[in-house]
């Protein structure tokens, strides 16, 4: 597979005589690199953009599906039953080492184990754009940055008086879908509200493996809302404050486990965000004062009244979490090319769960108040930006982070870049990053308060081209992480304890290639790559022990895309993914461990569009595993084969 993948590398630099619109590109301005609009010429950092346009040509994709298919992101389950929980693996990491941002404000769950934010929640139908910030990132952003960071951009304000936008679809599984948003500005107010609902009758999640007609088998349906508003007030140019609210709720029934089909396991996940922005300008300084107020609920019950695979006749479980986090930072010139940022963040969360259950061993009863579930940090940050004539560019930033349980903690990063020429820019990043443990694995029954943070070093390094007749861009990355006292749970088989203990190390390596390619009017080919290994070094009694361990990561992923803009009103495009061989892990009949071999897959999607009245309205198709595929995603679970979606979308 090396072979095959590095001379895919060698095939990506070679076609570097045409390609995308690379003005567009270099000049494209993100925000997340630096928390203030940063050109991605001035920055060393490795950002990918997904645009509202990328994303209203998604068809019936949902938010797992169209990270799934950028560059180093894998997530476990995107193909899977809609309601079937989506893992994260950005380059390789773990789940919890991701971060996601809602238009820069960090949200997390701190009723879940590992505190990570459920992105079922998303709808891509009220997302403007999307960042992938890669490397660690806690400068700026604090705790679990520490593969990477995706912002979630909301939708924005028009700049008209009044704008209306929307969509509907039907698809395959009985699926439904439509969204609305309206919004507007003036000259001293703008607002944005809008609406999602997605409903499926699904299938069933977990895969039959007696494959008995007798056996009574469901389909596992999903329900997701979403409602957003907010109002845009400026009683001024200096001033701007944005009140705004979030609601996202999604139920859905699921089966037991791998091989398991259940009739009557029932889930639902709510989640409630009320925050305020605040910016101001003080000459040319700006600053920016945020709050968010993040509340998640889950449910989940099981009858056993039609079917009991498990060991419990009834059960119950109450997760709820809830987080404040303030933001106040200021973005302010030294010199024209000199910029400096700092400042403060607060974060408290709590937590209150209830586990109760009738099964084979009696009754059995879990509760764990908010009183004793609950932590809270005070971070401080400072970050400097220097934007050489020369095309010299280096970003130096440092955190200090005051944790309430386990004291305190410093990050740092180095990002220094050169652009030459307009047409290379050659970039290196060393930087540290910080996982906090969470309330679960610091107070629940497994606890240990004297838990460590996790902690990674990365560095990376890289280089991409520009042609300079705008017809092609590409480029390499290439990058080592670094995990110490990793976070596992230890079972001792003499005393039966069970908690949790800093124990492991993790490192993990990859290289990473983009290519776009444009061939004469309407024709962009995209090509791209990712390679990653990884293994963790353990104690085992008295010696350590290193093996491979990124289960469900494939090694190496690619993706071929080829649009074709045939005239202004019709537009295709396909696409094809790989996904490599990868690890699972699953019980024998003495419930030892045992490794599974997922073979590898292609997928191939088409997508077609016509638009009318001058592309305010647009006709969709959209066909996923045009090949109808037979694919594992997870062990013991089924994956959804050849599927498709119909539908407009309308924007006035």
């Amino acid at each position: 597979m090396k072979k095959n993948f590095f001379a895919a590398a060698v095939l990506f630099i070679s076609i570097a005589a045409q390609a995308q619109d690379s003005t567009k590109t270099l000049n494209e301005v993100v925000v997340s690199a630096n928390k203030f609009p940063t050109k991605t010429s001035l920055t060393g950092k490795v950002v990918t953009v997904i645009t509202r346009e990328q994303l209203e040509r998604s068809g019936g994709k949902d938010l797992a599906q169209v990270l799934t298919e950028q560059t180093g992101i894998f997530i476990n389950g995107a193909n899977s039953n809609a309601g079937k929980d989506k893992g994260i693996y950005l380059r390789g990491a773990k789940v919890d080492h991701t971060l996601i941002t809602i238009d820069g404000v960090p949200v997390y769950d701190p009723s879940g184990i590992g505190s990570n934010f459920d992105i079922r929640l998303l709808s891509v139908d009220q997302i403007e754009r999307i960042e992938i910030l890669k490397g660690s990132q806690s400068t700026l952003y604090g705790s679990d940055a520490m593969a990477g960071v995706i912002n979630i951009t909301t939708k924005q304000a028009s700049n008209k008086k009044a704008s209306f936008n929307g969509g509907i679809s039907y698809g395959s599984y009985y699926s439904y879908r439509a969204d609305a948003n309206v919004s507007g500005s003036s000259k001293y107010v703008d607002y944005s509200i809008g609406g999602a609902y997605f409903e499926t009758e699904g299938i069933n999640e977990a895969t039959d493996s007696i494959k008995n007609n007798s056996t009574k088998t469901d389909k596992d349906d999903y329900t997701q809302q979403n409602f957003s508003a907010s109002v845009g007030i400026k009683p001024n140019k200096n001033i701007r404050i944005q009140p705004y609210i979030r609601y996202a709720k999604f139920w859905q029934s699921y089966d037991q486990g791998a091989f398991t089909d259940e009739l009557d396991l029932f889930s639902k996940n709510k989640n409630v965000q009320v925050g305020i922005k605040n910016e101001f300008n003080f000459g040319k300084v700006k600053m920016n004062l945020l709050y968010n107020f993040n509340k998640n609920e889950r449910t989940y019950i099981d009858d056993s009244t039609k079917s009991r695979n498990g060991y419990d006749i009834y059960s119950k479980g109450i997760y709820n979490g809830s987080e404040h986090f303030a933001d106040a930072f200021l973005v302010f010139p030294i010199k024209n090319n000199m910029k400096l940022t700092a400042g403060l963040d607060y974060r408290k969360s709590n937590s209150d769960q209830f586990y109760s259950s009738i099964g084979f061993f009696g009754p059995y009863e879990s509760n764990l108040g908010k009183d004793s579930l609950k932590q809270n940090q005070l971070g401080s940050y400072i970050a400097f930006l220097l934007n050489t004539k020369k095309g010299f560019n280096v970003e130096l930033g440092g955190r200090f982070n005051r944790h309430s349980v386990y004291g305190n903690n410093i990050v740092y990063n180095v990002n220094p870049s050169l652009l030459i020429n307009n047409k290379f820019k050659i970039f290196g990043n060393i930087s540290s990053a910080y996982k906090t443990p969470t309330l679960y694995q610091l107070f629940s029954e497994y606890g240990n308060k004297n838990l460590k943070p996790e902690s990674a070093m990365t560095i990376e390094t890289g280089f991409q081209y520009f042609s300079k007749n705008n017809k092609y861009s590409g480029g390499i990355t290439v990058y080592k992480r670094m995990v110490k006292d990793a976070i596992v749970f230890f079972y001792n088989p003499a005393t039966f304890a069970s908690f949790y203990i800093n124990q492991d190390k993790q490192n993990d390596a990859g290289i990473e290639l983009e290519s776009n390619l444009k061939i004469g009017k309407g024709t962009i080919i995209k090509l791209n790559g990712a390679y990653v290994n990884g293994k963790v070094t353990t104690k085992n009694g008295e010696k350590d022990t290193s093996y491979f361990n990124l289960i469900r990561r494939p090694k190496a992923t690619m993706g071929l895309h080829v649009s074709q803009k045939i005239n202004s009103h019709f537009y295709v495009n396909a696409g094809a993914t790989y996904v490599g061989e990868r690890t699972d892990l699953s019980f024998d009949a003495n419930f030892n461990t045992i490794s599974i071999k997922l073979k590898p897959y292609w997928l191939m999607n088409l997508y077609t569009e016509y638009a009318l009245s001058k592309n305010k309205v647009k006709f969709f198709l959209d066909i996923r595993n045009l090949t109808n595929t037979n694919y594992t995603e997870v062990y013991g679970f089924n994956a959804i084969k050849i599927n498709a979606s119909l539908g407009v979308r309308f924007n006035y």
